[in-house]
This record gives C-alpha cells, sequence and structure tokens, in this order.
C-alpha cells in the first residue's frame, strides 16, 4: 500500500493557506482607485501615525498596510469600525482621529 509522503500532505496545505492569505493584498479596479484617489485630494495633508497620507499613499512607499486597508474600505470589504481599528492597530503613534474620519468621511457620495 502506498503510502503519501509529508510534502504530499503538507504541499496542498500551504497552497490553501496562502489563497487565503487576502487580507494584506487591496483589491484592485476602478473603484479602488477612485476611492485612493478621493482620499489622497481629501486627507492627504494628515497624518496616519507619523507620516502624512499622501506619504502614505505614494506608490514608492514600502508600508502597503495603509494602502491595503483603504482599499479594502472604499470597496466595501471592511466597515469603518473595522478600518479605524485596523488603522489604530497598525499605527499606535500619534493622533490618528482626523486622519481616519477623515477617510471614513469619503465614503459619502
Amino acid at each position: 500500500m502506498h503510502r503519501p509522503t509529508r510534502a504530499a500532505i503538507v504541499l496542498p496545505l500551504l497552497i490553501a493557506v496562502a489563497g487565503c492569505g487576502g487580507d494584506l493584498i487591496a483589491p484592485e479596479g476602478a473603484a479602488s482607485n477612485a476611492f485612493i484617489n478621493k482620499v489622497d485630494a481629501a486627507c492627504g495633508h494628515l497624518s496616519i501615525g507619523m507620516q502624512p497620507i499622501n506619504y502614505m499613499l505614494d506608490v514608492s512607499n514600502d508600508d502597503v498596510s495603509f494602502l491595503d486597508e483603504t482599499a479594502k474600505l472604499g470597496t466595501g470589504e471592511i466597515d469603518p469600525d473595522t478600518y479605524r481599528q485596523a488603522i489604530n492597530g497598525f499605527y499606535p503613534t500619534g493622533n490618528n482621529r482626523a486622519a481616519i474620519d477623515c477617510v471614513i468621511a469619503q465614503l459619502s457620495p
């Protein structure tokens, strides 16, 4: 009788887990891009942690957490309370309230 190797068991599990790793991948498309542009225009001068939002949305910035969470908010994948908790969890320094409030306000048409 053929006994499966450890790789034969573990590899499918790793692939399944990797497929669930979408938690840190910003949704892409016209809607999320439009929302990000709206946030940049209205809130770019405000800061999250110690960085202004317009810097955090810059494509050359290595920190993608803010962009990911903001895109998810804009596409409805997360609600404003979840967004607020995530941003304050990622960036606990500084006063994020005004910036977060501004981002959430951009959800209104």
